[in-house]
């Protein structure tokens, strides 16, 4: 498939898809015209790579996971080290820390949410 049905198909913008080649988290074929072309492995490529960027991983911690992620069709490429697994194990606790306080804010959204809603709560007009 070509960059513009990737982007489609994953909903990340061609630039992006460039990016993630330049940043050798994604690998195209080229036509004899030069455009790129990708296989359908693709697509759960390009959803992965978002998933980890949206967790606040940046694009080298990436690139060193993603070989040791299980493809959809077989088994990873590689293993992790143990340097590797030590850091992912520290973006798991920032992550996890980052899901407590997103509760905790909810929980507070929730609380000024449910006290405006009680019948009889409208600010006086000052």
């Amino acid at each position: 498939m070509r960059i513009g049905e990737l982007a489609r198909r994953t909903g990340v913008s061609e630039r992006s898809l460039r990016y993630y080649e330049k940043q050798q988290l994604l690998t195209s074929e080229r036509t004899p015209g030069g455009q790129r072309e990708y296989g359908e492995w693709a697509v759960d490529r390009v959803i992965r790579i978002q998933v980890l960027f949206a967790a606040g991983l940046n694009s080298t911690k990436i690139g060193q996971l993603l070989p040791c992620m299980r493809d959809p069709d077989g088994a990873p490429s590689e293993r992790a080290d143990g340097l590797l697994v030590a850091e992912l194990a520290g973006e798991r606790q920032r992550i996890d820390r980052m899901i407590a306080d997103l509760v905790r804010t909810r929980d507070v959204l929730d609380e000024v949410i449910d006290t405006a809603s009680q019948p009889g709560r409208e600010r006086a007009a000052a």
